[in-house]
C-alpha cells in the first residue's frame, strides 16, 4: 500500500512540473520555408516566420566580477555569460520595448524611447516567479548558473532581455500561442531559446583550444580571437571591448539569419555588419576575481 502511495506522489509531481512553453506552429507546415532577411515572398505568418528583426544576435559577456558576490552571485568558471538574443532590423536598425503591455523590467533602459514614449518601471512579481509558475526549476538553475547580471540581481537583466528585445520578436507573440495560452508561457519560451542559442557557442572552450585563456600578462591581437572563432563557426563575430584605449575584451555578438520560428528554426551564422570596437593589437582577455567564480557542472 505504501509504495502504491508514493508512486501516486511521484505521478502527481510529474504531471505538476509539466507545464507546456511551446507555441503553436500546426499552421506553418505548409508555409514556405526561409531564411529570415532572405525571404523572396511575402511572410503570410509572422508566428512562424521572423518578421521584421530577422537579424538575431547572439551576445554574451565576459565581466570579471558581479558586485553581488556577497549574495552568492558568481560567475561561472570556464564559461562566458549570456547576455541575450538581440534582434536587429535586417537593415541594421532596431527597436526596443515594442510591446509596452509586456514590460516586466524594472528599471527600463532607454527610460524613454525616441519617439517620446516613457517606458513605466514595472513594479510587479519577478520574472523569476514567471519561471517557477511553469515548474522550470532546471532552466531556473542554468539561468541563475549562466545569465549573471552584474550590479544587480540576475532577473533584472532577464527581464530587460525579454522586454527590450523579446518583445521584438514576432514569433513570441501572445498570439502565437493561441489556443490555450497561459500568461508569461511566451516569456518562460523566450528564456528557453536564449538559452539553446548560447549553448551552441562555447566560447570560452573554443578561444582556450586556440591557446586563448584569460590572462593578466598576455594580450591578443583581434585577428587572433577572430580567427579562432571564425574557425569554429564559419564566421566573423563582433568584439566589443570598453576602458583604456578600449583594449579590455568584454562582449561578443553572433550574427544570424534564422529559417523558421526563433524558438526552433535554424540559426545560420554570418559576419558581423558592425565594426569591433577593439584594436587590432594588444586585447586584454582579462583574468576573473578569483571569488566572483564558481564551479560548474
Amino acid at each position: 500500500m505504501l509504495s502504491l502511495v508514493i508512486l501516486g506522489a511521484l505521478v502527481s509531481v510529474v504531471h505538476a512540473q509539466f507545464y507546456p512553453t511551446y507555441p503553436n506552429i500546426e499552421t506553418c507546415v505548409s508555409l514556405p520555408v526561409q531564411y529570415s532577411c532572405e525571404n523572396t515572398t511575402v511572410v503570410t505568418n509572422s508566428c512562424c516566420n521572423v518578421v521584421q528583426n530577422g537579424l538575431v544576435l547572439q551576445a554574451q559577456y565576459w565581466n570579471t566580477y558581479t558586485g553581488l558576490e556577497s549574495h552568492g552571485q558568481l560567475l561561472p568558471k570556464g564559461s562566458w555569460s549570456i547576455h541575450g538574443l538581440l534582434p536587429v532590423n535586417c537593415n541594421g536598425t532596431f527597436g526596443q520595448y515594442c510591446d509596452l503591455s509586456r514590460q516586466y523590467d524594472p528599471k527600463p533602459s532607454p527610460s524613454t524611447l525616441p519617439n517620446g514614449t516613457v517606458i513605466t518601471p514595472y513594479k510587479g512579481p519577478s520574472v523569476k516567479q514567471f519561471i517557477q509558475e511553469f515548474n522550470r526549476s532546471d532552466l531556473l538553475h542554468y539561468m541563475d548558473t549562466f545569465w549573471i547580471n552584474q550590479g544587480a540581481p540576475n532577473e533584472d537583466l532577464w527581464a530587460r532581455e525579454f522586454s527590450q528585445h523579446g518583445t521584438c520578436t514576432s514569433t513570441f507573440d501572445v498570439a502565437c500561442y493561441e489556443p490555450g495560452y497561459r500568461e508569461h508561457q511566451e516569456v518562460v519560451n523566450f528564456f528557453e531559446t536564449v538559452v539553446k542559442v548560447f549553448q551552441m557557442y562555447p566560447t570560452y572552450d573554443m578561444l582556450a583550444a586556440a591557446g586563448i585563456s584569460p590572462s593578466n600578462t598576455t594580450t591578443y591581437t583581434r585577428a587572433q580571437i577572430t580567427n579562432a572563432l571564425y574557425s569554429q563557426t564559419g564566421a566573423d563575430p563582433w568584439l566589443g571591448c570598453y576602458g583604456e584605449n578600449d583594449s579590455i575584451l568584454q562582449e561578443i555578438w553572433y550574427f544570424h539569419h534564422v529559417l523558421g520560428t526563433e524558438q526552433y528554426g535554424h540559426f545560420k551564422p554570418l559576419d558581423s555588419i558592425t565594426p569591433a570596437t577593439c584594436p587590432e593589437t594588444g586585447i586584454w582577455y582579462f583574468e576573473r576575481t578569483p571569488t566572483s567564480e564558481k564551479v560548474v557542472s
